[in-house]
Parts: structure tokens; sequence; C-alpha cells
């Protein structure tokens, strides 16, 4: 049986694509791209003859029928612009078609804008979420910023450089000031990493251009109030004036944020803890 063949393509340098994918390009019937003049610089550099057609954002419902009739009788690669189709980038509907028929859909993997930005900024890489392009309107753009405010794993977007520092004013405005890795151009010659906090990047990014990607910090966990010498005396100064102990740890619990259960086995620890409590 036929098989669609989902391809990961070079997002920048033309030596990042993979041996297999090499060899899918060569030996499938039929390629199936974004932007078949980028494709065919890829398909040229590698000395592959492969026939395209052009699957993008605009023809792709039309093409989908065409691209299923093909898969029915030969092998099909699907290629985007750059990196791996279907994220933020045609794909998805063709992937869904062809697995409704019983096609096979195989990946084969490769570069990601997205993972390649998110281990080279310097944040947390163990949780995170990809909200995609961000809106062109500054109202969308609020409100799906305001959507992941209160997200704690590191937030990852893609953004045009001419709407980059309009965009960076409303993560600003909607995220506060948080720490950043703003990626331009990867893998490319101009290749640049800013880390910085936002308002740092609206600073350095003064007339931004190339392709971007956003690393942003997710929201931080409020620190766990800590028990110090202070909260100590505080209690031992309650217990003194023969506040008993209920009512002092509830004073200083409601003052300082200290959990009940800590501040109960510190004020047990007091010379007269054990009689007052």
């Amino acid at each position: 049986m036929p098989i669609l063949y989902v391809v990961a393509t070079p997002i920048g340098n033309l030596e990042d694509i993979s041996l297999r994918a090499l060899r899918t390009l060569r030996e499938v019937k039929l390629i199936a791209a974004e932007d078949t003049r980028k494709t065919k610089r890829l398909l040229n550099t590698y000395d592959i003859k492969t026939p395209m057609t052009s699957y993008h954002e605009q023809n792709k419902r039309a093409k989908l029928g065409y691209i299923l009739g093909r898969l029915e009788e030969v092998d099909v690669a699907l290629v985007s612009e750059a990196g791996t189709p279907g994220i933020s980038d045609p794909g998805y509907e063709l992937i869904v078609a062809a697995s409704q028929r019983g096609i096979p859909v195989v990946p084969i993997p490769g570069p990601s804008a997205i993972i390649t930005a998110l281990v080279i900024s310097g944040l947390p890489t163990d949780r995170f979420i990809y909200i995609g392009f961000l809106p062109r309107k500054s109202g969308d753009r609020r409100r799906l910023l305001e959507s992941v405010a209160a997200e704690l794993g590191t937030i990852v977007a893609l953004e045009a450089p001419h709407r980059l520092k309009e965009a960076l004013n409303d993560i600003l405005l909607v995220l506060g000031d948080r720490r950043a890795a703003i990626c331009r151009q990867l893998t490319k010659i101009h290749e640049e990493v800013f880390r910085g906090t936002i308002r740092q990047a609206l600073e350095h990014f003064t007339e931004p251009k190339g392709e971007f990607t956003l690393i942003i910090e997710g929201k931080r966990e409020k620190a766990k109030p800590q028990l110090t010498p202070d909260i100590e005396r505080q209690l031992e100064d309650l217990q003194m004036s023969g506040v008993m102990a209920k009512e002092a740890i509830a004073r200083v619990a409601g003052e300082t944020g200290v959990s009940k259960k800590e501040l109960y086995r510190a004020w047990l620890k007091l010379p007269q803890g054990l009689e007052r409590g």
C-alpha cells in the first residue's frame, strides 16, 4: 500500500537534512511542497529529481483530492517550507484525510524551529506550551497571552519581524517583564539568540529582520514562606506574653504565611513550648 511520508526539512542550513529524509525524497514518486521554489533549492543541492506539486495554505483544500488520488497509486512525501510539516504549516488536513482512508502515514523526523529554540534558550524545557504564530491584531494577541498567563511551563511562539515590537509590548503588558530568549534566523548565517528580559529585548531589537521564535518564561511559582529566626522570636515573645499556642500560631501564620504545622513544631522547641501547648 502507498505511504504518505511526513518529511522534516532544514529550517536554514541545508546540511541539517537527514540521510533518511534524502532517501525518502528520492524514492517517492511525488513531493507535496508548501513552497516549491525553496524545496527545489534543497532538491537541486542533493541532485534529487522527484516531481513536485504545490500544497500550501491557499490551495490545500483544492489540492487535497488530487494528492489523495495519487496516494492510491504511489508514495508521496509531504514537506513544508522549512522544518516539520503540520506545525504551524499546511499538512494537518492531508494527514487526517490519509489516516481516515487507511493510508499509512510515516514520519521522517528532523529539524524544528520550536525545539531548536527551546533547547538553547536557557529556560526550563521539562514543560512547555506552544501557541503558534501570535495573532496579527493586538486585541486577539492580548487575549491569547492572557489565556496562558498562569501557565507554569515555558511558552513558545512564532512572530514575523514587522510585528515583533508590537508583540513584545503586548507580552510585557500582559505577562510582565519575564525572562525570554528571542531566537532569530536559526541555523542561518545571521543566527542570533538574545537572552534577557522582555523589556531588554524591546531595547535590543530596534529594526527586527528575519524569522523569530520567542521562548518566554512561564509564571513563577510563589516561593513558599520559610521559618526564620525572626519568626521564631515572634513566637517566643507571644509565649512570654502568656498567649496560648493555638492563638499565637494562628496569628503568626496569618502574618507570615508560614504553615501552622511548621509553626507548631517551632513552638514545641521553645523553652516553655510543652507547658503552653
